[in-house]
């Protein structure tokens, strides 16, 4: 084993605000709030928040099957605060080589309507009780169309725009990533299936943007497979 760096806040801070400035990337951790608003959690993740500063809030009420609502509100506050080519989703537990992924996106900028991700599709789970149950499943058939997965996926800001201006009348489905993609069928958009976007492990994680399962194991992984500080500071975008 090794020994965690030891990082002040001041410096995470300062890296950050860096970042913003001279590569135009923002990072947040993106969270609602508690059913009982002004509770214990609702007070720790504000005491983090004092020290970091590196949280979006949303008027989002948190919960494991609102998180196609999470999404609609996440986009449009994104939007609202910040002037992006692209916006990204990264589920808390992956483990993210940014410079890498910077360098997919800026590949695509000149491109309009973009949804990027690594691109699948399976059985709609039909069955109640089981894992990604989905209780409108008889809209689907047997398989779900192509959509990115969940973990990690990035939109245009054209695509970002009419989630925010159309939020009202999207459908939600039981699994997020499947009312993202559905949100898109029908629009003239250009789906990209990146590999680099898939979950890798080590040792094959090598000039991948994403890192699966990472979140008991974090440092290991960024050891093994981080793409290191150089990367992401030369990286062209």
């Amino acid at each position: 084993m090794y020994d965690k760096p030891v990082i002040s806040s001041s410096e995470l801070g300062d890296e950050r605000k860096k970042l913003e400035k001279e590569k135009g990337i923002i990072i947040r951790f993106v969270i609602g709030h508690s059913m009982t608003a002004g509770g214990i959690l609702d007070k720790a993740i504000e005491a983090e928040e004092m020290t970091y500063g590196d949280f979006l809030k949303l008027e989002h009420v948190e919960g494991h099957l609102e998180l196609s609502a999470k999404t609609k509100t996440y986009f449009t506050t994104a939007l609202a605060l910040w002037d992006a080519e692209f916006y990204v989703k990264v589920d808390d537990d992956i483990h993210v080589n940014i410079g890498t992924l910077a360098t997919i996106l800026a590949g695509r900028h000149m491109s309009p309507r973009v949804y990027i991700g690594c691109m699948k599709s399976g059985p709609v789970r039909a069955k109640r009780g089981e894992k990604y149950h989905e209780p409108e499943y008889w809209k689907f058939g047997d398989k779900y169309f192509r959509h990115a997965m969940g973990q990690l996926y990035a939109i245009s800001k054209d695509l970002t725009t009419y989630i925010s201006v159309n939020q009202r009348v999207l459908h939600k489905y039981a699994n997020e990533d499947v009312s993202l993609g559905s949100w898109f069928i029908g629009l003239d958009v250009k789906h990209v299936d990146d590999r680099r976007l898939c979950c890798e492990m080590p040792p094959d994680c090598e000039w991948k943007a994403r890192i699966c399962s990472s979140v008991d194991r974090i440092m290991e992984f960024h050891k093994n497979c981080g793409e290191g500080s150089r990367a992401l500071w030369n990286a062209s975008i």
